[in-house]
């Protein structure tokens, strides 16, 4: 049994791996500031979800929540002071490839100030080992695929991957200077129940049930590396168990308790099957406007995944078919629930 901190707990990611921990007997502290850039409800809704382990009896399924804003470097101070974490996993940031376009202040707050917060309570408090949430979205235009751990990711196309970059960065810094063991993740594109509902596959479903049209961009010709939360919160709890140390890392130019990871499906799949998908699922045909690509999007994402499944044994196992499945299933239930609730 071990103490994490999760921070963004009650985002997407944040929510699955916390209830994943918990099942698993661990104590865990969740942190999130609750920010709306999508709906609240949403996010409340997750932690609504939470709350049996708040109420049980049995100490190895306790849970606590803050509403704390990591770029606060007061309360995380505070937070590391009164708890003995064993483990850090960073998901809090502001997420969003477009958003970004918009209202490029609030990535600095949270993806770079924050994540400096918690790199030096990590160092102040010398934690065993932080799992932070990097992006596919660092690989920019790279015209190599799939894309491999060791490919150049100097050119980034949003300021959202030029944040994650500099994630990596900074952890590695500190990862250098002060052997703090750290572990970077590059999700691709993840998709499920309790989305986030900014993602094309929430809006598209929501869109498809309501009768409205949707966008397509490029035409439908992209393709993602789309990846199911459960294979992705495999991923996490895979890297969060094996701390790096400098005689674990293979190069010979390492000199930090440092890797990075992508965790996808290595299966990429186009924008017009992924929405085919979820045609079948609902059993009702979208109503398509194709649209030119957007900027700061890229044409194509697809994981090697070589390094976290020889390593770690790393395998994803859900289909986009049975993942869409159980996506939708919820999604129905969900959308049902507000309707009634209103």
């Amino acid at each position: 049994m071990k103490k994490i901190l999760v921070t963004g707990s009650a985002g997407f990611i944040g929510f699955h791996l916390t209830k994943a921990l918990l099942n698993k007997g661990h104590l865990v502290v969740g942190v999130d500031n609750l920010n709306d850039y999508y709906d609240t409800n949403l996010k409340r809704a997750r932690l609504d979800e939470l709350d049996i382990f708040k109420k049980s009896k049995d100490i190895k399924c306790r849970y606590s929540f803050f509403q704390y804003d990591i770029s606060n470097k007061e309360n995380i101070d505070l937070l590391f002071e009164k708890n003995q974490f064993d483990i850090v996993i960073n998901l809090a940031a502001q997420a969003g490839v477009r958003y970004s376009l918009e209202n490029p202040k609030s990535y600095i707050d949270s993806n770079l100030n924050g994540f400096a917060n918690i790199l030096e309570s990590c160092k102040t408090f010398e934690i065993s080992h932080l799992v932070f949430a990097s992006s596919s979205s660092v690989y920019g235009m790279n015209v190599e695929q799939p894309f491999t751990e060791t490919d150049n990711t100097d050119y980034p196309v949003s300021l959202y991957a030029a944040t994650k970059k500099s994630n990596e960065l900074l952890a590695y810094s500190y990862s250098h200077l002060f052997e703090l063991p750290c572990s970077g993740l590059r999700f691709f594109t993840v998709y499920g129940p309790y989305g986030r509902p900014d993602m094309a596959y929430f809006s598209f479903a929501k869109a498809i049930i309501e009768g409205k049209p949707i966008d397509v961009y490029n035409n439908g010709i992209m393709k993602r590396d789309f990846t199911y939360i459960d294979d992705i919160v495999d991923g996490i709890l895979r890297v969060m168990s094996k701390p790096p140390s400098l005689k674990s890392i293979s190069t010979s130019k390492a000199s930090a308790p440092f890797e990075i990871y992508n965790i996808g499906n290595n299966d990429p799949i186009t924008l017009m099957r992924f929405i085919e998908t979820i045609e079948k699922c609902l059993s009702k045909t979208a109503i398509k406007i194709m649209k030119p690509m957007q900027k700061g999007d890229v044409p194509l994402t697809y994981a090697n995944i070589d390094k976290i499944s020889t390593k770690l044994g790393y395998k994803p196992s859900t289909s986009i078919e049975d993942g869409m499945k159980k996506f939708t299933d919820w999604f129905l239930n969900y959308q049902y629930k507000a309707i009634n609730k209103n």
